[in-house]
């Protein structure tokens, strides 16, 4: 099962998708998890104030990003460690629409260069592969044998999406993200961020 990829989750301030306050990071080449990096994110002016929603969803506070390092530090890793010619530099997420809107925000706002990936979305896998009630990310993680340990914390949920992926590599014996997305019918979407 020598499929590769990076698994990514964002959590946000407030309703604004340039407001990350979390970052979640699985690197996965040939099948197995080769990096994870988590870090929280001081949000950008104009972006940085706290909804109680969204505190109550994920638990962080404003306290607790005072001292994280901005956006564009963080895509500056992203982009300095993940090239396109990696093998997993192929972003998967649960719902990615919110999670690559969440980067073209953010990166926006804090004046970073525009980079093209390919990405994957495995909620829509997950609809394609898995016969559920829920298709949310605690669900479809169960149906794959990889259950969130703690929902809304963005490692946690990066690494309940690479389980996602990595169960229906197994499933369908796809041997890259082109292969396992064609398997399910699923587009592997392109998009500059």
């Amino acid at each position: 099962m020598p499929v590769s990829f990076t698994a990514i989750d964002f959590e946000t301030a407030n309703r604004s998708p340039a407001s990350a306050c979390a970052l979640g990071v699985v690197r996965v080449r040939d099948g197995r998890v080769v990096d994870t990096r988590y870090s929280l994110i001081r949000p950008p002016l104009g972006h940085d104030g706290f909804e109680p929603g969204n505190v109550r969803i994920h638990g962080i506070r404003p306290a607790d990003v005072t001292h994280a390092p901005t956006f564009d530090l963080l895509w500056d890793w992203m982009c300095e460690n993940i090239s396109p010619e990696d093998p997993d530099s192929v972003l998967v997420a649960h719902n990615a629409v919110f999670d690559t809107g969440v980067i073209k925000a953010a990166n926006r706002a804090c004046g970073g260069t525009a980079r093209t990936w390919d990405y994957a979305c495995t909620l829509r896998l997950a609809r394609a592969a898995y016969t559920l009630r829920s298709y949310a990310l605690p669900s479809a993680s169960r149906a794959a044998g990889a259950e969130v340990v703690e929902h809304h914390n963005a490692l946690s949920d990066s690494l309940a999406c690479a389980g996602i992926v990595l169960d229906l590599a197994r499933r369908s014996g796809a041997r890259s993200m082109a292969e396992l997305t064609a398997h399910y019918g699923v587009r592997l979407q392109r998009a500059t961020l």
